[in-house]
């Protein structure tokens, strides 16, 4: 068997054990708590946790909650879900503010060498300080502050003395730095706001650039994958472990993963949540996990994509199509067939005893392997799909037409007698005949047709509500966009058919389960069903129509 080759990543885990660098590596995935995963987090999990697996470290879940204001305890319960769901367990779970007293001590060790000093300029004021990527910035008067007033300071701000914007912690690198992020970065700002797990005890909180690289030190963190965009923050990562004198964690970039027709900015997406474009982050049009696991996207189907698109060094557009084949090609394997009826058309079959049911058998799914066979009423009215009859067929038309004869699904053989319209022309009724010695796999009569067509029986079916999904945005490449992003909406991204009757199979349908609806598509049970209204969310088609 060929040996699977290795991404770059992998090369730089190898190389690192092989030369004794690491004896066991470890990494983390630290979301942080201030909406639901979407859709490119599970390439970043499944990179981070797959190569813990893969070379037997470990990896922890750590979140990044140092801004308590966009920061709610549903986040962090529902990460949790999503991580499980697409089949990791974290070593250790584990939260920035779990740090924030080591990262106090980090910062006061910083003042202590003299670099770091506390600004009260405003941020107007130090965004001008700090130039442009052609002119250096320049200092201001506070740079020069004693160590010994920069601590009082710092520790006053602690106490709470000072109202939010007043006062900054800024590390002292150079003004003039090529790298603007290392023209004096902020690394703690005063916020007097509730925190979702140390409460009121903190007002001062640290900045992302301060709390990451040390957090991943603290934890031992050997490889910290992260996206391309923080590539120009990997001098910063490196300066403040180097001061600290600390676990040097190592800092390795990645390509972020862009999707086509789809949005992956938190931000936008909690906008659509909170304008009601949406029902909620869990809708499933929506790029989240919570989304795609409520429109019955598998969790193996997105480990198989990020498997398919690797793991680059540059950014590019993927094809929203391949993770819709990802999902068609497991859901084909597991999904249980059913029969259901989206466009009725009653059939009566006259020379079928009236008032009598026979249990014909039908198989489940000929691609998984004991999927058994479910028995399926059929009586003398049924319900077949409006377009497989055509009144004036063309050539090489194998479905009903008057005259013409075609199987029905795991039962008989039928043939149209007569069309019965109303008033106005419409076809309401279709009278057939049918051959006994025609059933499905006891066939006797030595008849041939071509046409294969499912049906539901009129006296058993059952009333379900179909939500069919389609893209959320018009737009392939929603990241060159320069206008509001919700003027490139889908307005026709949910359509609810509410005449679809079902076999009565259906009603035993658990969440989590999948279905195929022959030549329909893949369907799974919507959490809004009640006992009386079963609603099935359409996955995806049986076939890209794009």
């Amino acid at each position: 068997m060929e040996e699977k080759s290795t991404n770059f990543i992998e090369d730089i885990v190898e190389t690192d054990l092989k030369a004794g660098k690491h004896t066991i590596i470890a990494t983390r995935f630290p979301p942080e708590p201030n909406g639901y995963l979407h859709i490119g987090h599970a390439k970043s999990i499944c990179l981070n946790f797959g190569l813990a697996l893969k070379y037997g470290g470990k990896t922890n879940l750590r979140f990044d909650d140092t801004n308590p204001v966009t920061e709610e305890t549903e986040y962090v319960e529902n990460i949790k879900n999503d991580v499980r769901w697409l089949g990791f367990e974290w070593a250790e779970e584990l939260y920035a503010s779990d740090y924030f007293s080591q990262l106090y001590e980090f910062a006061m060790k910083l003042i202590n060498k003299g670099l770091a000093y506390v600004d009260d300029s405003t941020s107007e004021e130090m965004a001008a300080q700090k130039g442009t990527p052609t002119v250096p910035g320049t200092n201001n008067p506070y740079r020069s502050r004693s160590i010994e007033e920069n601590r009082k300071l710092f520790i006053e701000m602690k106490e709470g003395k000072y109202p939010d914007g007043s006062k900054v912690l800024r590390a002292k690198i150079d003004m003039g730095h090529v790298n603007m992020l290392l023209r004096d970065p902020v690394i703690y700002r005063i916020k007097h706001a509730h925190h979702h797990r140390t409460g009121d005890t903190w007002c001062v909180y640290p900045m992302y650039d301060f709390a990451h690289g040390q957090s991943d030190s603290i934890e031992k963190i050997t490889h910290s994958i992260c996206t391309l965009e923080f590539v120009p923050h990997r001098e910063l990562y490196d300066w403040f472990i180097e001061k600290l004198e600390i676990f040097p964690s190592k800092q390795y970039e990645f390509a972020r993963l862009n999707m086509s027709y789809t949005l992956m900015s938190k931000r936008k997406l909690l906008q659509l949540v909170n304008e009601k474009y949406v029902s909620g982050w869990d809708d499933p049009r929506m790029p989240t996990l919570s989304g795609a696991r409520r429109r019955g996207y598998t969790a193996k189907a997105f480990r198989d994509f990020c498997d398919k698109i690797g793991v680059a060094k540059r950014d590019n557009l993927i094809d929203l199509s391949l993770l819709e084949f990802c999902v068609r090609e497991h859901l084909n394997k597991i999904a249980e067939r059913r029969m259901v009826v989206f466009d009725p058309l009653k059939i009566v079959i006259t020379n079928y005893p009236e008032g009598k049911t026979e249990m014909l058998p039908s198989e489940n799914n000929t691609e998984a392997e004991n999927a058994g066979v479910r028995e399926v009423p059929f009586g003398c009215e049924l319900f077949i799909e409006r377009d497989d009859f055509m009144e004036n067929p063309p050539k090489k038309y194998f479905r009903l037409s008057p005259g013409g004869m075609v199987r029905l699904k795991s039962a008989f053989i039928i043939k149209c007698e007569e069309a019965i319209k109303d008033a106005n022309g419409n076809i309401v009724e279709l009278r057939c005949t049918y051959i006994p010695e025609s059933r499905s796999g006891h066939d006797t009569s030595g008849v041939h047709v071509k046409g294969v067509i499912h049906w539901v029986s009129a006296a058993h079916a059952v009333n379900i509500e179909v939500r069919q999904y389609e893209r959320l945005f018009n737009t392939e490449d929603m990241n060159a966009i320069e206008d509001d992003f919700k003027n490139h909406l889908n307005p026709h991204s949910l359509a609810v058919l509410n005449n679809v009757y079902a076999e009565p199979a259906l009603i035993n349908a658990k969440f989590g389960e999948h279905f195929q609806f022959l030549r329909m598509g893949y369907f799974c049970l919507d959490p809004d069903s009640s006992d009386t209204k079963l609603i099935f969310n359409r996955t995806v088609t049986l076939r890209d129509s794009k």
